[in-house]
């Protein structure tokens, strides 16, 4: 199976949480899919489909961000997917990985929390962010990669001050499927 085909899956298969908003996207995404075979690349003029995961520490209190070499903004763990990426929870767990640092996450099961649109400047076109939630396991230790300026860890009420709407609503969509509903 191709990634572009595990893609459709995985989207076919994510209710959206019962939010139109998250239905209405999941259905731009498999459009895109269906219209742009190479949607899954970053070559794909017309946008692609990226992966990304929010990192819980193991106490399940506070989320690790990266500050964005290039956009400055403080984000989740993600990119782009590449052809070694056999899935997309592979992919984001892949940029997770490789961001943060830290060996040994995994991905709370259940699929993707969250989908975001959104438009990335110089070239202009749109990532369609299919986002996970990953657990970093006990003592893990991050480390800064050569895309971020910074990492940080984050407690669930500090996020607000320092990120954008999307990674506020990423962040509350995690507490619901860890169980932590506020």
């Amino acid at each position: 199976m191709s990634l572009h085909d595990d893609a459709v899956l995985v989207l076919k298969s994510f209710d959206g949480h019962e939010d139109a908003d998250q239905a209405g996207l999941r259905q731009v995404y498999l459009d895109h899919l269906a219209w742009h075979p190479d949607g899954m690349w970053k070559a794909c003029g017309a946008g692609h489909v990226t992966a990304s995961a929010l990192v819980i520490d193991p106490e399940r209190g506070r989320v690790l961000l990266t500050l964005h070499r290039k956009l400055r903004m403080w984000l989740q763990m993600g990119g782009h997917c590449e052809p070694q990426d056999a899935t997309l929870s592979a992919a984001a767990l892949r940029e997770a990985t490789e961001e943060s640092g830290i060996t040994g996450l995994t991905l709370l099961p259940g699929g993707p929390v969250r989908l975001d649109r959104h438009p990335i400047p110089s070239p202009c076109h749109w990532h369609l962010d299919v986002q996970y939630a990953a657990l970093a396991p006990a003592g893990a230790t991050e480390q800064i990669s050569e895309e971020s300026l910074d990492l940080r860890w984050f407690a669930y009420d500090e996020v607000a001050a320092v990120a954008d709407e999307s990674v506020v609503r990423l962040l509350e969509r995690t507490r619901v499927a860890l169980g932590q509903n506020r």
